[in-house]
């Protein structure tokens, strides 16, 4: 199903690139045909508004969203601003160059195209590999490559005990990296 003004692209792209500490998404994605399926979608051409709902799913090329509803609103200028609300919202997409993938989860969405903000609202989760971040808000400025993780989204009060959780796994080194060097010990001269 194509819909009259390709909504669903920058919210595809950007959510597989949600977080870039963690990992940069498959590139070539962005190049590839944009698959909608949706229980139902309403187009109001003269409002700019196009909604999705029902089981949505969004593919292209290795990235996978599904959403129980999302909409997508046009401004004069063109610029595009994305909400997915679902119990929970789900992306997958795999990683460049890399046998990896990006798992993420929120129960909200929401992209600006016109700021490059992403925002993860309830339970927001982002896993690659063995590195994750979780926490209730998460947001990404894709202009200053900010990310921002917080127990709750800015201007409201995060409850009692709200933590966020990083986990960052390091790199294995190779066995003979990782051994120290090797010493040549020589018995001191004059001692059997």
């Amino acid at each position: 199903m194509r819909t009259p003004f390709a909504a669903q692209s920058l919210l595809v792209t950007t959510l597989a690139l949600l977080v870039p500490g963690i990992a940069a998404a498959d590139r070539t994605d962005r190049e590839k045909e944009i698959v909608v399926g949706a229980d139902r979608s309403v187009s109001d051409d003269i409002n700019k508004v196009l909604t999705l709902e029902g089981n949505v799913v969004v593919t292209q090329g290795t990235m996978r969203i599904t959403a129980a509803k999302v909409t997508v609103k046009e401004d004069a200028q063109k610029y595009k601003y994305y909400v997915a609300t679902g119990s929970p919202v789900t992306f997958r997409q795999k990683r460049d160059k890399v046998d990896e993938w990006i798992d993420g989860e929120a129960q909200r969405a929401e992209f600006d195209d016109r700021n490059d903000m992403l925002r993860l609202y309830n339970r927001a989760h982002v896993k690659s590999g063995a590195n994750e971040i979780t926490g209730d808000f998460i947001s990404y400025d894709m202009k200053r490559e900010l990310t921002e993780v917080s127990g709750a989204p800015p201007g409201t009060q995060a409850p009692q005990n709200s933590r966020v959780k990083v986990i960052i796994v390091p790199p294995k080194r190779d066995a003979e990296k990782a051994a120290p060097p090797a010493v040549d010990l020589k018995p001191d001269a004059g001692k059997p």
